[in-house]
């Protein structure tokens, strides 16, 4: 064990820690706003089937900003574990940060999740519903805060050095730092991905095992419309992102496409093998010049390469395969919703085949999300605050046997607690009782429910 280098070490444990804890807080992000939208419509319509869906999901709502909670303080205990040369160098910086974070938000969500869940019918229907709203609020106010502090550490501003510590000369630079604008725009976009097709997916599911009521089918509508908005979008904001990415921090950029040298009109790499030893990629597919059209603009745009940027530059091969897995995921997304809302427009109603797709994606926004987060993290390297402090000034002493026994112990504990949180969310799909009769339905053993009889989102 003590051969293991304790500081990777850290790194896969925090890796291990964010991988899971950022599943909870992207989908309380979108499920808050979503839970507002069917809460507006039942005020707007009277019809009942839109309270029935804001209560269906508010259960999962609720279980996932407890996991969301707890998941985070383990994050927090881990800059004083294993990361201390963090906080005594920009601990000024982060530590107002992540306060203004739990007092400006995570105070007011816990308050008024309080009366989302349990406060209707004991309180006037306006307030319910300005609880309902405050908590959205409150859950973006938190991705703000927490996407502060992130992009400050890829692209840091609004400080100086004085004795080895950060100290801050201007918080309106630190907190508007270059690339806050696009990650939080990012972020906000791909929680609402997220969601709709975690809520399309288990609306299908509910569907396929014959539960006929409105909100099922309203739900479902939601999910798919809402998705098929926002995934052009995202890609959008990707590019612009992408752009930012190359003036800031152009090492994590070649790694994304697996660009060893400096050079113009930069084919755009489809599949490759990056082999760090010899520096160059094996099986190479690309389209010539595409990557100096979609980074610069231009079709000669000169890109800079791996090896100009020395020892300093992320480990290639994980960033270049963790942004094509998130590309690929972003474009399946993309043909799923557009497929489906096509269908839902012009036939009126879901076909069996789509509702089975639909299922299949249930998770996929988890996959494009986490393979994104990998993407930002691991590109920063060997930088923990790009060009400030790297990951191994900033780890403990801690031996290598004991953080390898914590990785241990996070690990199993994460994939059962993951594993009992699918368990529940289809558990209580399975459970869910349909208030509309089976036998309004059409021949289903054809593939298609009528949605206009159903109700519409």
């Amino acid at each position: 064990m003590e051969s293991l280098d304790p500081v990777v070490l850290a790194r896969m444990q925090f890796a291990a820690n964010i991988t899971f804890h950022i599943l909870f807080p992207t989908i309380s992000i979108g499920m808050a706003w979503f839970l507002l939208y069917f809460k507006k419509r039942f005020i707007a319509t009277g019809q009942p089937h839109w309270m029935d869906a804001y209560q269906f999901w508010i259960k999962i709502f609720a279980l996932t900003f407890a996991i969301g909670a707890v998941s985070g303080i383990t994050m927090s205990f881990q800059f004083g574990t294993n990361w201390p040369g963090f906080m005594n160098t920009v601990g000024n910086v982060a530590g107002p940060l992540l306060a203004y974070e739990v007092l400006t938000a995570f105070f007011l969500e816990a308050t008024m999740l309080g009366i989302m869940l349990f406060g209707r019918g004991r309180v006037s229907e306006g307030v319910h519903t300005m609880a309902t709203w405050l908590v959205a609020l409150g859950t973006t106010a938190s991705a703000f805060w927490i996407i502060a502090l992130n992009s400050w550490m890829h692209t840091p501003a609004g400080f100086e050095m004085i004795n080895g510590q950060a100290h801050v000369t201007s918080w309106i630079e630190v907190i508007f730092n270059p690339s806050f604008p696009y990650r939080l725009t990012h972020m906000l976009i791909a929680s609402g991905l997220t969601v709709s097709f975690l809520i399309a997916g288990i609306s299908a599911y509910r569907w396929l095992n014959k539960d006929a009521g409105k909100d099922v089918l309203a739900s479902l509508r939601a999910g798919v419309f809402v998705a098929a908005f926002l995934i052009p979008l995202q890609i959008f904001v990707g590019d612009l992102h992408g752009l930012n990415t190359l003036e800031h921090q152009p090492a994590k950029l070649a790694a994304m496409d697996g660009i060893w040298d400096t050079q113009k009109g930069v084919p755009a790499v489809l599949f490759a093998l990056p082999d760090q030893a010899t520096q160059t990629n094996k099986f190479e597919i690309g389209i010539p010049k595409l990557a100096s059209l979609y980074l610069t603009h231009t079709w000669d745009g000169e890109i800079k390469g791996i090896k100009a940027f020395g020892d300093n530059h992320p480990p290639v091969a994980p960033v270049f395969w963790a942004f094509r897995i998130m590309v690929g995921v972003g474009l399946l997304m993309l043909a799923v919703s557009w497929w489906s809302s096509l269908e839902l427009i012009r036939k009126k109603s879901i076909s069996t085949r789509t509702a089975k797709v639909l299922l299949a994606m249930t998770f996929a926004g988890w996959i494009a999300l986490i393979a994104g987060w990998y993407v930002t993290e691991i590109g920063r390297q060997p930088w923990l605050v790009y060009g400030v402090l790297t990951a191994a000034q900033a780890a403990s002493a801690i031996p290598a046997a004991s953080i390898a026994l914590t990785l241990s112990m996070y690990l199993a504990l994460y994939i059962l607690l993951l594993g009992a949180y699918v368990s529940v969310i289809f558990y209580l799909a399975k459970k869910a009782v349909s208030k509309v009769p089976l036998n309004i339905l059409s021949d289903t053993t054809k593939g298609d429910a009528p949605l206009k009889e159903l109700g519409h989102a």
